[in-house]
């Protein structure tokens, strides 16, 4: 590593409010891309009729998480989210580790979903009776356009996400509604949540789905520096993030089983990961129409889209933080004269995701099995082994700092409960890797290596410069709620 520059006093700008963030977050979630590809998974491979219920101790794991998160926000300063957190907390070895595995989790379930939206859109193309075009140029053309709007103001994003999030969550409802109205062919059914139902075998797959389609929630605290008062902002936009999705998420997949009906739902589940249906379009026409079924069809690309802009933002504020503390180029800690967004380092990212689109082109992965798949897998192990680490600070933290404790069982006591949840969900994760990855034991093996190695690294090649010093060692005062 060359000498770290001087740590930059550039700072973003913005006004984003607690909506604005949670948008943000909640849209790099891609909630309508969750119910279509992560729901089926949950229900045909997991607890069949009782997969909502998965979903739902998904959202309590993360809600117990971000009472830690929250609770340490007023006193993290610096717009770096985990590694930020961590180093507080920990020290600034193991935050730098926790910035390598970030960077890593980011940028793979980024690069992955670029061949989802490549397949998404080369799908419905050809479903139109156009002509078939290879997905890398869908990929690309949608990375161009995520870099220019990546280049721009954060508002600009922050608007372009608010009305791709709104369409998505509307079109869902409006399924949601027509079926529970219609009552589908064995009636309002609560047996969704039945102890015997789902409480059978493959709960945990189920929740390990539901994880899987939570990444990108806990990204509030890197928009800290574009935040109106962030000191409210970003606890309130956590909250609201887990709320939304949670709730979406849980409402959205019983309305699914609603539809099959509970005694077929896992069968028309299996059909869609088969090819031969699919379950959350088939839904839409049967119950609220053709046109809504194809209006769902075009925001499901709108949904993807949404989610890489996010991801974008994110890996570009999380190349940023570093530049500024001297542990990555200086360079990319340029903030842009007009735009006051991180232009550089969004250029950087859209270098670094196009490379990665090609290299996969060349080595000729498929980009829905092998691309996103891959890339999801690595990201879902990165993900919860980053909130475990961060709630371990947490803790840390105010056990070091008794006298900073709002009170006991917001800053130790539920963090640790969260310790034991996120311990669980680690095991979920690697004990079915398999299931998320759609890759062999080996490559599963390798792919699940990737984020802990990172750390690793993040941790030897440490530098104590005088950025990083700055965050863990500057006191801290509370912000007022």
């Amino acid at each position: 590593m060359s000498p770290a520059k001087p740590p930059s006093t550039a700072r973003l700008s913005g006004n984003l409010g607690t909506g604005g963030v949670a948008f943000m977050v909640v849209a790099a979630a891609a909630p309508l891309t969750v119910i279509g590809g992560n729901a089926p998974l949950g229900i045909g491979q997991g607890n069949g009729a009782g997969a909502p219920v998965g979903f739902l101790l998904a959202s309590i794991v993360l809600l117990l998480f971000s009472v830690g998160f929250v609770a340490l926000t007023p006193y993290v300063k610096e717009a770096g989210a985990f590694f930020s957190y961590v180093t507080l907390g920990l020290g600034s070895r193991a935050g730098m580790g926790t910035a390598y595995v970030a960077l890593v989790a980011y940028t793979a379930i980024q690069a992955g979903v670029y061949g989802y939206m490549g397949w998404a859109v080369m799908d419905l193309v050809r479903f139109y009776g156009g002509p078939e075009i290879h997905w890398s140029v869908f990929a690309i053309a949608s990375l161009v356009i995520v870099g220019l709007l990546g280049y721009r103001h954060i508002d600009l994003s922050s608007k372009v996400l608010g009305i791709a999030l709104v369409l998505e969550l509307v079109i869902m409802m409006v399924v949601n509604v027509a079926v529970i109205a219609d009552g589908g062919p064995e009636g309002r059914s609560m047996e969704s949540f039945d102890p015997q139902v789902f409480l059978t075998g493959g709960l945990g797959v189920a929740v390990l789905f539901a994880l899987t389609g939570f990444i990108g929630f806990e990204s509030t605290a890197i928009y800290r520096d574009e935040a109106r008062n962030p000191g409210r902002t970003i606890p309130r936009a956590t909250y609201l993030a887990v709320g939304i999705i949670g709730v979406f998420y849980t409402l959205s997949v019983w309305v699914l089983v609603i539809a099959a009906g509970p005694s077929h739902a896992g069968d028309v589940a299996k059909e869609t990961l088969f090819g031969t249906k699919n379950m959350l379009l088939d839904t839409a026409g049967d119950f609220a129409g053709t046109f809504t079924r194809d209006l769902m069809q075009i925001l499901l690309i709108t949904s993807l889209f949404a989610c890489v802009l996010s991801f974008h933002n994110i890996v570009a504020r999380y190349q940023f933080s570093l530049a500024k503390i001297g542990s990555m180029p200086s360079s990319l800690a340029n903030v842009h004269p007009k735009h006051h967004s991180p232009a550089t380092s969004s250029v950087v990212q859209s270098i670094t995701a196009t490379i990665l689109v090609i290299l996969f082109v060349v080595i000729g992965l498929d980009p829905l099995v092998e691309v996103f798949g891959y890339m999801a897998g690595v990201a879902t192990v990165g993900m919860v082994m980053l909130m475990l680490i961060t709630t371990v600070a947490v803790i840390s933290y105010f056990v070091k700092n008794p006298a900073r404790q709002r009170d006991r069982w917001t800053s130790v006591r539920i963090p640790v409960v969260a310790v034991f949840a996120l311990i669980a969900a680690a095991w979920l994760v690697l004990a079915n890797f398999t299931m998320v990855t759609g890759g062999s034991v080996l490559v599963s093996a390798m792919l699940a290596l990737v984020p802990p190695t990172a750390f690793i690294v993040g941790f030897i090649v440490h530098r104590r410069d005088r950025g990083i010093a700055s965050v863990e060692q500057s006191p801290a005062r509370a912000v007022p709620r």
